[in-house]
């Protein structure tokens, strides 16, 4: 892979929220954009891991400008306290929607606000904090949302978002990710239709996995049986921090435009390129449906523009 690192362009004077940005892609995300001079804004849900973050991050790059916010993307209040604090601030170049569950539990549990968890975190958090911050971000932003292959791998129940019909782990997963891809997709036609100048890209990292990524204290610390799990797929899964790099094309290089969907060279592993998304996660009959849903759980109108 003798195409890692991209470099990216200058990110001095620039300022970014990455959501999730404590492990994983965010993480490698944040790391890359403060190295390349950006002022990013690390958001998670626990302060400890956020605060590792920071450390490893300064410890290579002693001078990098960042800061910690606490946000749980499963909380609404959480979510508005954060975009409060946002507000109160600069103006920001980018947003990274990055914050979400993996690991979704065994069964079906819900938020704080009563919304299926795995939906709660992966989409309508993101839902209520970008519709808060759109007046916030300066022209000339990028919004990237993270989607996954898991979108082409299950259907989409746009009529049982909750999952109240029936609910597995996977099925959880994959239907937040396209629901996740819907938000990312519609976001940038209402923007465009709205004349207003911010792009809205989604990007999908591949195969991205622990095992394959490098040892960064208190961030990714991987068992052996987890390095050696992630040897043996090394032909198709690749690190986070080769995953990042998608995202970082997404939000940095000349020539992205808002609706694109960018994702590994060989699917799962790669170089960024540009793909075609999933039917359902263009369709605009569902986003529609999908945004006004988001709108009712969270008690809060998405407008974008007038």
């Amino acid at each position: 892979m003798n195409w890692y690192p991209i470099a990216l362009p200058p990110q001095a004077g620039r300022r970014v929220l990455v959501t999730g940005a404590n492990a994983g892609i965010g993480f490698f995300t944040a790391a890359r954009l403060a190295g390349a001079g950006a002022h990013v804004v690390l958001s998670g849900r626990r302060p400890e891991r956020l605060d590792a973050a920071v450390a490893a991050i300064r410890d290579v790059r002693s001078a990098a400008c960042v800061e910690t916010l606490v946000i749980d993307q499963s909380s609404l209040d959480s979510v508005a306290a954060g975009a409060k604090r946002l507000l109160a601030g600069p103006t920001l170049d980018g947003v990274v929607a990055n914050a979400g569950m993996v690991h979704t539990p065994k069964e079906r549990l819900e938020s704080v606000d009563g919304n299926e968890l795995v939906l709660a975190t992966n989409v309508l958090g993101h839902f209520a904090l970008l519709g808060r911050l759109l007046p916030h971000l300066a022209p000339g932003a990028r919004i990237v949302s993270l989607g996954s292959l898991s979108s082409r791998l299950s259907t989409f129940r746009i009529d049982d978002l909750q999952l109240e019909r029936g609910y597995d782990s996977w099925r959880a997963y994959a239907q937040s990710k396209t629901a996740t891809q819907v938000l990312g997709f519609e976001l940038d036609r209402r923007l465009r239709a709205g004349a207003l100048p911010v792009a809205s890209v989604v990007a999908q990292p591949g195969y991205s996995i622990s095992g394959r990524t490098p040892f960064v204290p208190g961030v990714n610390e991987p068992s052996r049986g987890r390095r050696f799990v992630g040897a043996l797929q090394a032909s198709v899964a690749q690190g986070k921090h080769r995953g990042a790099e998608v995202v970082l094309h997404a939000l940095t290089a000349p020539g992205v435009e808002g609706g694109q969907y960018w994702g590994p060279r060989y699917l799962t592993r790669g170089e960024p390129v540009l793909q075609a998304p999933t039917r359902a996660s263009t369709d605009r009959e569902i986003a529609a449906r999908f945004w006004t849903f988001a709108e009712g759980v969270t008690a809060r109108a998405f407008t974008v523009g007038g």
